[in-house]
């Protein structure tokens, strides 16, 4: 029995999958997750415990999100003790004089500067973050510095050399302050979760999710929270390259609607984009990690209005408690979700996650309110709710296709998440996509993904190589390739293959773009490469000039627990009916009520349409159509 356990903001995913066999859960998610996770599994394996359980975790986000990390000191060299502070010239808001970046996760008086490789006195810090300016070079340096605070002290010491090991000094220690900062509070999460599991029986090896879609021990996630920040949203990415690669799909988007936001990523050949550095909540991580491009507009987003008078969505989400207002748990504002209640496309009669009621006159009532204040009609109001959601999402997918040079036309939007069936269609018509594909357990498909992932181990060696030889890039691929084997077989697992990247630009140039790369391939082969994606990305490339290599990067992949995306043998039957929808251009028509089932059996349908599931609901307009297809997804067109 393999479990896949993805926590997320409003909803608590789990898929238990043993042989033939497929039961998901879906629950809230509670103030300590852990606890959830523990009722659930127990429930799911109280005999024998699972053989394997996956975790997408997002208590190292919330730690950062919250601001609740360690108390961390910061020793770099004497006089560049705001060099994390001071940071790049980049503002947060180009337009916005008001916009501040994000306070820097270490006091002025907890970074110290030193000369030499003395340790200075780090107090009652909780955390240590040892960042030398050189520290890409100077890995003995550092390590003398973080043996003598070990030695005097019992806390978590993240070395840059270690952590990030890149020349840009800025990036370098902001990565390693964010890794320092979450190691405490993610160390005593992960331990705990382990022990607990353990004492009880309930998985006898647990695996977390890593940000660049694979998977880590437990043992390396608590050291390296910072690897960790995108655990969930890269499982669901995983799960949709799979539903990609089934269905022939060369281009898709993945399209994740939970309760509190939405996650997009370009997948392109089944691989999904992965980028070498993102800011998350304004702080710089130089750390491998799927591109996710995410949105504060989920079911939960809610609706108000701004002190101009104009209806606004989001990013503020009513959580899981108390939740939408017709959660019936205490909610009273307007939120997308309600917003689909008035219209129709939710049943008022069924029961979210397959345990939560849906209470329509609470929904109305909150819609009501905000429609009084703008002297609307309560279902133009919900309409409009939707139409600035779904343009919010559409913006998001413009992000990671037409911002980076590929076109969404001509690709799939793979549809999941609770909500993500109800408004992908909307979405991708926007943006003149070919059509929509929402895979079986779209409702838990971040779990899914969980079990689809391999183990991966990723690291990274500056080399600075500006001519023809790459001798130094094969000294390094071949030490970062075996370091990153051992990471994979001392985590239990076999390596199956290792991806090389080199990260090149023209001289001169102030960023690198990640060049796919073998050791037999000359430079003749990467300058080519790097031209391609050069002028995808940007649109020019300079024939004539000369290109640096400033790094080498290493993945190693093991063998997936599962490999193929598994059927849902645990879905609720849904007898068809017809009831009252409003659709997008606020016309009320008759819509057809069936099931994955009946759609399969039926051969296809005309919209207006609903698809229930248990864990989602998939919205079929007017002017649509949809059918069941050989892989198994449901795909929608027009």
């Amino acid at each position: 029995m393999i479990i896949g356990v993805d926590v997320g903001g409003t909803f608590t995913d789990v898929v238990a999958i043993d042989g033939a066999d497929v039961v998901v859960r879906k629950v809230p998610t509670s103030p300590d997750p852990s606890v959830a996770m523990h009722e659930v599994v127990g429930h799911l394996a109280p005999d024998r415990g699972a053989d394997s359980l996956v975790h997408g975790t997002t208590v190292a986000t919330n730690a950062l999100l919250e601001r609740t990390g360690a108390r961390t000191v910061l020793v770099t060299d004497a006089g560049f003790e705001d060099l994390i502070e001071i940071g790049r010239q980049d503002r947060p808001a180009l337009y916005d004089p008001e916009a501040d970046r994000a306070p820097p996760l270490v006091d002025r008086d907890d970074r110290i500067g030193v000369s030499g490789s003395t340790a200075p006195d780090i107090g009652d810090a909780e955390a240590v973050a040892v960042s030398l300016v050189r520290g890409h070079r100077q890995a003995g340096r550092e390590a003398a510095i973080a043996d003598q605070i070990a030695e005097r002290h019992d806390v978590p010491v993240s070395r840059s050399s270690v952590v990030a090991p890149e020349f840009r000094e800025y990036e370098r220690t902001s990565t390693t302050v964010l890794n320092a900062y979450l190691t405490p509070a993610t160390g005593r999460y992960l331990t705990a979760l382990e022990v607990s599991l353990a004492s009880d029986g309930l998985a006898r090896s647990v695996g977390v999710m890593r940000s660049s879609g694979g998977l880590m021990s437990l043992t390396e996630a608590a050291e390296y929270p910072a690897a960790i920040l995108l655990s969930g949203p890269a499982g669901g990415v995983v799960a949709a390259g799979v539903v990609a690669s089934a269905h022939g799909a060369r281009s898709v988007v993945s399209f994740d609607m939970g309760g509190t936001s939405t996650d997009v990523c370009l997948i392109v050949d089944g691989e999904a984009d992965v980028s070498y550095e993102r800011s998350i909540a304004g702080y710089t991580c130089r750390m491998p990690a799927v591109g996710v491009h995410t949105v504060g507009a989920g079911g939960g987003s809610v609706a108000w209005i701004d002190p101009g008078g104009a209806l606004r969505v989001g990013p503020q989400s009513a959580g899981s408690h108390p939740g939408p207002a017709c959660y019936g748990r205490g909610g009273t504002e307007p939120t997308v979700t309600d917003a689909n209640v008035v219209l129709g496309r939710l049943d008022p009669a069924m029961r979210l996650g397959g345990s939560l009621p849906i209470h329509p006159d609470l929904a109305h009532d909150a819609v009501a309110r905000i429609a009084h204040r703008v002297g609307e009609s309560t279902e133009r109001v919900a309409l409009g709710i939707l139409a600035i959601a779904e343009e919010t999402m559409a913006g998001a997918v413009r992000t990671v296709s037409v911002a980076r040079g590929h076109d969404p036309g001509g690709s799939l939007l793979v549809a999941y998440g609770g909500a993500g069936g109800l408004h992908a269609t909307a979405v991708a018509r926007r943006l003149g996509m070919d059509g929509v594909l929402v895979p079986p357990g779209a409702g838990v498909l971040s779990a899914i993904g969980l079990v689809l992932s391999p183990p991966r181990s990723d690291a990274v060696r500056a080399v600075f190589i500006d001519d023809d030889d790459l001798a130094d890039a094969h000294t390094a691929a071949a030490e970062l390739q075996e370091q990153t084997r051992r990471s994979i077989v001392g985590s239990g697992a076999t390596p199956d293959r290792t991806d090389l990247h080199l990260d090149v630009r023209y001289v001169g140039q102030a960023h690198e773009i990640a060049v796919p790369w073998a050791p037999h391939e000359r430079i003749a082969i990467v300058r080519e490469r790097f031209e391609t994606l050069h002028r995808t990305r940007y649109g020019f490339i300079r024939n004539d000039d000369p290109l640096e290599i400033v790094s080498v990067r290493a993945a190693t992949i093991g063998a997936a627990p599962l490999e193929a995306l598994p059927a849902d043998s645990d879905d609720v039957p849904v007898t068809p009916g017809r009831r009252a929808v409003i659709g997008r251009d606020g016309i009320e028509r008759t819509a057809t009520i069936v099931g994955r089932d009946t759609l399969l059996r039926s051969g296809g349908i005309e919209g207006p349409a609903v698809i229930e599931e248990r864990d989602t609901t998939i919205y079929v307009d007017c002017d649509e159509h949809a059918r069941v297809t050989p892989a198994g997804s449901v795909e929608v067109g027009w």
